[in-house]
């Protein structure tokens, strides 16, 4: 019986790659979205300057982007009912991160063009709250790098039980 055994993990098949991309696809689609919303919503909301609404700017990226992470690492294991569990290889672990990066990173440029209006709030010629960019550089690098790390090292490896 160990014989029949592969050495190694088989490359992905094409209906395998679809589900992933789509997976996390989505979950960066919907924290780009959601964040957008946040920050469009809180001036809104909250009638103060910027200086005391950016802290909870802060709080609440920091709390979806922990929760975002959560949501990745739990879609990873989540079996589909056709194809079973994804499994970590080199294919899978490069195609979550370059295949989400191409379909979602466009997704982040509404949150540019709010945290770039929010960086010349208040100002008179110039931009004044340099903050709002950094914020959002900082948004990027958690949807473009931390999401996607997360759910390929929540991906089983190949050999663990099904």
């Amino acid at each position: 019986m160990v014989d029949h055994l592969p050495l190694e993990a088989p490359l992905p098949t094409r209906a395998t790659l679809t589900l992933l991309v789509g997976r996390v696809t989505t979950i960066k689609l919907a924290y780009w979205a959601s964040l957008t919303a946040v920050e469009v919503a809180l001036p809104l909301i909250l009638a103060l300057p910027f200086a005391d609404r950016f802290p909870l700017s802060i709080v609440i990226t920091v709390v979806l982007s922990l929760a975002t992470i959560a949501w990745a690492f739990r879609a990873a294991r989540a079996p589909d009912k056709r194809l079973g569990a994804l499994h970590r290889s080199i294919p899978t672990v490069a195609t979550t991160f370059a295949a989400t990066t191409v379909v979602a990173s466009p997704a982040s440029l509404p949150l540019l063009i709010v945290e770039r209006e929010r960086s010349l709030e208040q100002c008179g010629i110039g931009t004044c709250h340099t903050e709002a960019l950094w914020l959002w550089v900082a948004i990027l690098v958690v949807g473009t790098v931390f999401i996607p790390a997360a759910f390929a090292a929540a991906l089983k490896p190949y050999r663990s039980a099904r």
